[in-house]
């Protein structure tokens, strides 16, 4: 029993230390571009912080052994850097992120002969350390007036409303907001939509086509599932329900001519339910990363 509960603490890719919430990025030899399993990693891990009030972030960047001072001083800013702008391009404030810093080479230790190859990947990394902001007063103890604003202000900011395509069409679509796709539905226990949608994907492409400066993250998410966990897409029999219709409408939109550059998709099971009808929670949603500059 023992050891499964550390294996289980050390397979989750968030951890609490000290009120500390960790998470470490591995990347490929010589490189700092994040490979697409990290990123769907780190984009899981921020979705984590979205209850989160967060007084600071620290990114510190990381080397294996090889490779002069110099060349892994850089190499490990230019990784830590990376995850900055990849956190930013998510909608995280960029005024919590207070460190970010490249921190070189980490030494070799070799137990085993065997198993360097394998220590040198687990160097090559960025560590990632958010420090939750703590409560400084109760409800009970906060005065009246200020409980006002804070409502006032709640209020202000729901009032808002979900976006939609629309808000592509008439350009007011910003970095960090998200868009549900309306009458986008899947079958059942299965990745790709019924025939009622097929008239909202078109529309969605063509729009897609014509706003070439945005760059954006296809969640997929599914229904009726327990404890988080992913559904079992009956076509391949593979719990990864939620990945593969965020893929499908990927590959969708690759199909009719959006660059695969702009895009990228992933599964976020059923972390997220709207609590309303389980077709609804059979959904795909838009996450605007980066909005350049329009042509």
């Amino acid at each position: 029993m023992k050891h499964l509960l550390f294996l289980i603490l050390f397979s989750t890719s968030m951890v609490f230390s000290q009120s500390e919430l960790t998470h470490d990025v591995y990347f490929n030899t010589d490189e700092y571009d994040v490979p697409l399993t990290e990123e769907n990693r780190i984009l899981l891990f921020i979705s984590n912080l979205d209850s989160i009030p967060i007084q600071k972030i620290s990114i510190y960047g990381f080397t294996d052994d090889r490779g002069s001072n110099d060349y892994n001083l850089d190499l490990s800013q230019n990784r830590a850097n990376t995850i900055k702008e990849l956190f930013s391009g998510y909608g995280i404030d960029e005024n919590l992120i207070t460190n970010v810093n490249g921190k070189g080479e980490i030494l070799l230790k070799v137990l085993n002969e065997n198993e360097v190859h394998k220590i040198r990947g687990l160097n090559r990394k960025v560590e990632i350390i958010v420090t939750p902001k703590l409560p400084e007063v109760t409800v009970e103890e906060q005065p009246e007036e200020d409980s006002e604003v804070v409502e006032q202000e709640v209020i202000k900011e729901t009032s808002i409303g979900p976006k939609t395509t629309d808000d592509i069409a008439k350009g007011t679509i910003k970095k960090g907001d998200k868009i549900t796709l309306q009458n986008i539905y899947f079958k059942t226990s299965y990745s790709y939509v019924t025939s009622d949608s097929k008239k909202t994907l078109e529309s969605l492409a063509k729009l897609m086509l014509k706003n070439k400066h945005l760059y954006f993250t296809i969640q997929g998410h599914v229904c009726c599932t327990q404890m988080s966990r992913d559904a079992i897409d009956k076509k391949t029999k593979k719990r990864n329900l939620s990945v593969a219709r965020a893929k499908f409408i990927y590959d969708y939109l690759a199909r009719k001519g959006v660059d695969k550059k702009r895009m990228k998709y992933m599964g976020m099971r059923r972390k997220f339910p709207l609590g309303g009808a389980p077709e609804l929670d059979r959904r795909v949603e838009i996450l605007i990363t980066y909005v350049g500059k329009a042509e």
